[in-house]
């Protein structure tokens, strides 16, 4: 049986919320009681309508938020505040524009206390795993957006984690670089010592692409409404995936699930088939 990595046990959290009708706060519950597990080398992907509370999860994940009940455990441990062994690769970047492109990488491991001269070879390597070999000495803004999450990429696998969490990390890049950062990433996480890989994305077919199982969140409050295995042949880049029956069956039913709890979230009254 597969070691577990981590366990997401009954995890709650709700908000306060400023009504400006009633002028008064009400707590309003993002999560409701969601758990799973993610498997040693695993890729599972999260999908659900916007808002449903994503990223909310991988900050409680990453011990950013706390939650209001349950918990989670990682490696034995329950999770309190940011694990040193679990990377966070954030949508918006978060790069430091006073930092060239391999101090950005070497961040991590200056905060580890890893010796200046250990950090830049670890450095260089993953700037080339993600295609940026001679940009090292560039700064942000002289790079594009989609190098920019690139850089925040290798950032997050030069610590070496056990766990990589990501959320929405190629949403604003566009659909040609983004096919060849999906190859880049699970020749990456999949290679000689697999990446536990949690990703967030609204992307259908990037979801299928990339996972060994998708979690499918509902919303009102959110909790995960099916577990989806992906039993597609793992050398998808080898050939079209997308023209395979499994993949074509597997789109078709995450979409009915998508379109039902979007169309009730927005209050459309009772869902029918299509």
């Amino acid at each position: 049986m597969e070691e577990t990595v981590v366990t997401v046990d009954r995890v709650v959290k709700s908000y306060l919320a400023r009504s400006k009708k009633a002028r008064k706060e009400d707590k309003v519950q993002v999560l409701g009681s969601i758990s799973f597990e993610l498997r040693k080398g695993s890729f599972t992907s999260i999908i659900g309508p916007s808002g449903c509370g994503k990223t909310t999860l991988l900050k409680i994940i990453d011990g950013l938020v706390r939650p209001d009940s349950g918990r989670v455990v990682f490696n034995g441990k329950i999770v309190d505040s940011p694990p040193e062994k679990m990377g966070f690769v954030f949508q918006q970047f978060g790069l430091l524009p006073w930092r060239s492109v391999i101090k950005n990488v070497e961040f991590g491991l200056e905060l580890k206390g890893v010796d200046p001269d250990e950090r830049q070879p670890i450095a260089q390597k993953y700037l080339e795993a993600v295609g940026l070999k001679g940009f090292e000495h560039h700064y942000v803004h002289e790079i594009s957006s989609g190098m920019q999450q690139r850089v925040g990429l290798a950032r997050a696998l030069a610590i070496d984690p056990d766990v990589l969490l990501m959320d929405e990390p190629f949403a604003s890049i566009d659909m040609q670089t983004r096919e060849i950062l999906q190859r880049q990433l699970l020749q990456i996480v999949k290679g000689e010592i697999p990446k536990t890989t949690l990703f967030v994305t609204h992307n259908v077919d990037e979801a299928i692409y990339l996972s060994d199982e998708i979690l499918l969140m509902g919303t009102h409050p959110a909790e995960v409404k099916e577990k989806i295995p992906i039993n597609l042949p793992p050398n998808r880049a080898d050939y079209d995936v997308r023209a395979h029956p499994e993949y074509i069956r597997l789109r078709n039913r995450i979409w009915k699930f998508l379109e039902k709890e979007i169309m009730e979230k927005n209050g459309f009254g009772n869902y029918g088939s299509r």
